[in-house]
């Protein structure tokens, strides 16, 4: 097992796209909003944070997200497509071992957005926090990448190789946007508000936001990523199994 996640991570971090996508766009979105905001930018209404620290929690989340669902879904619909993945079946790994070892690999490539975007925020504007906001921070969004990662292979198991780039990039942006990153969670209409607020990424952003002021996360929040995590889970192992046999 030790020796596929070995390989699964080299393969993910030679992608182009994933450095791209996942951490200079992140990293540069912060430079920007945050220098046009400037020093007196004040704080963001909607999380009672400064403003530069706000948007440090959301570029750091936005780059987790997407690099817990880009490095699994199509990766994984092409291999599928490819036959790759016909070929471990020839080998000791069971479904659930190679489905675990995938998210945990995607978790793990999750992680360089949170500490970069992070770092530039405490280089470029000064931002400050102590020792145990800062890993207790870190630390929690990136276990709360969990479920995100487990839909990435949950599309992957499912759609065509086609057809798992555009799906995973609308669960991204819409994930993104319902769960609070562009517009506080009260500026939607009521339905969309109603949905949201049982999104796991509502919760995820909101848990940064609640470690970064200084507050303990709500225990509901990580009761809804935990269930949202064993349900895409256990999803994504029997679309995969299912996937493998009919191939």
């Amino acid at each position: 097992m030790l020796g596929y996640l070995r390989l699964e991570l080299r393969r993910m971090a030679r992608d182009r796209r994933f450095v791209f996508f996942t951490i200079a766009v992140p990293v540069g979105f912060y430079l920007l909003w945050s220098t046009a905001a400037g020093d007196d930018a004040g704080t963001e209404a909607s999380t009672g944070l400064p403003v530069q620290l706000h948007l440090m929690v959301a570029m750091a989340a936005f780059g987790a997200l997407g690099a817990a669902l880009t490095t699994t879904g199509p990766r994984l619909a092409a291999e599928l497509s490819s036959g790759w993945l016909r070929q471990l079946r020839a080998t000791p790994l069971s479904h659930r071992t190679v489905i675990f070892t995938k998210i945990f690999a995607s978790m793990v490539l999750a992680l360089p957005p949170l500490i970069l975007v992070s770092l530039t925020a405490a280089l470029t504007q000064d931002v400050r926090l102590s020792a145990a906001e800062w890993t207790g921070m870190i630390a929690l969004m990136w276990v709360a990448t969990l479920p995100f990662a487990a839909l990435g292979t949950l599309i992957g198991s499912l759609a065509g190789g086609d057809a798992a780039q555009p799906i995973t990039v609308g669960a991204y942006l819409a994930l993104s946007a319902l769960g609070g990153l562009w517009m506080p969670l009260d500026q939607l209409p009521g339905a969309l508000r109603s949905v949201a607020h049982w999104l796991p990424s509502s919760r995820f952003f909101q848990i940064g936001w609640d470690v970064a002021g200084g507050h303990v996360p709500a225990a509901t929040a990580g009761l809804v990523l935990a269930g949202w995590s064993a349900a895409l889970g256990g999803c994504a192992v029997a679309a995969y199994r299912r996937a493998t046999l009919s191939a």
